[in-house]
């Protein structure tokens, strides 16, 4: 990765992030006292743009804050990583997105959260970034936004060449509608597409989501389209499939303090590597070295690993 600064768009929800450590989750009517805050912007838009940002890519971010105090914040928090804010757009009448986080004593995490400004990004608000997208060497979306916006993103990307990883997460309409967790068609035409097994199985429709089946849940993804199927499964790893075959790609084992921003990072420095090579076992790698990394420290932005981390880590496993 040397050379030229590759271009990465990334499209996702934002979100002030609100992170309390404490020694247990609180069950009904309990309060438990918090040993640790961070408070931040987060969410799949942020994070993975930082963490493009940080593996050295030149970084756009197309998303939509609120006409409140937090959307400066954001900005400026963005800013401090060299992520260009041009399109992340302003909802006057909303507020902008806020998940409330709590981490317990052993990492794992519950959340709630505000969709806020997010929901209301618009078709018309990627019309205008059309250009960057265009330009743009890797383009990185996330699922929870509205579907018009990210079917106008894939059409953008595809017309232009442009390489598409995208994460299916259930868009900002089906949770609040309870609608089938099936994928529109149009998402089929991302080049990656990076689903955790759980979201691979439901949209798949297969029941019994494990290990053994993530190569048939994977080739089903391959059949409907995509060139590749990276399914996320946790300290299992990763497995890798296309229309060659399946590779199951190991997770790195760390001291887990705060897995909040694993998946980001790992998304984040995917889009980071296939902006500059093709070899996806490579990308994989060096992703799951990132989402590792990123569960040795407590917060979400703050916690995401450098280029240089990454290559440390990876060097370290190549020698043990």
């Amino acid at each position: 990765m040397s050379g030229m600064s590759p271009k990465v768009v990334v499209i996702g929800g934002t979100y002030v992030d609100m992170a309390i450590r404490c020694s247990q989750f609180p069950s009904a009517g309990q309060s438990v006292v918090g040993n640790a805050l961070s408070y931040t912007a987060t969410g799949p838009g942020p994070n993975q743009a930082v963490e493009a940002a940080l593996c050295g890519c030149d970084v756009h971010l197309i998303s939509k804050v609120g006409g409140d105090v937090f959307a400066q914040m954001v900005k400026k928090n963005l800013a401090e990583f060299n992520v260009n804010t041009e399109f992340v757009y302003t909802a006057k009448a909303k507020n902008t997105g806020v998940a409330v986080t709590l981490v317990n004593a052993v990492g794992e995490n519950a959340a709630c959260y505000y969709t806020g400004a997010n929901s209301a990004l618009l078709p018309r608000d990627i019309d205008a970034a059309e250009q960057i997208i265009s330009d743009a060497d890797a383009c990185l979306i996330h699922g929870e936004l509205p579907q018009q916006a990210i079917t106008t993103a894939l059409r953008y990307a595809k017309v232009h060449e442009t390489k598409i990883i995208l994460n299916p997460a259930r868009p900002v309409e089906s949770q609040r509608s309870r609608q089938s967790t099936g994928l529109p068609i149009g998402y089929f035409s991302a080049d990656i597409l990076i689903p955790n097994l759980w979201e691979a199985a439901e949209i798949t429709e297969r029941s019994g989501a494990n290990i053994r089946t993530a190569k048939l849940i994977g080739s089903d993804l391959i059949a409907r389209g995509v060139k590749y199927a990276v399914i996320t499964m946790g300290k299992h790893g990763c497995m890798v499939v296309d229309r060659n075959g399946a590779d199951q790609i190991p997770a790195f084992e760390v001291e887990l303090v705060d897995q909040t921003g694993r998946g980001d990072a790992f998304s984040g420095a995917l889009a980071a590597y296939c902006a500059v090579k093709d070899d996806m076992k490579e990308a994989v790698k060096f992703a799951s070295a990132a989402g590792a990394l990123a569960c040795t420290k407590f917060g979400s932005v703050e916690a995401l690993p450098t280029k240089a981390d990454i290559i440390q880590l990876l060097q370290k496993e190549a020698t043990d």
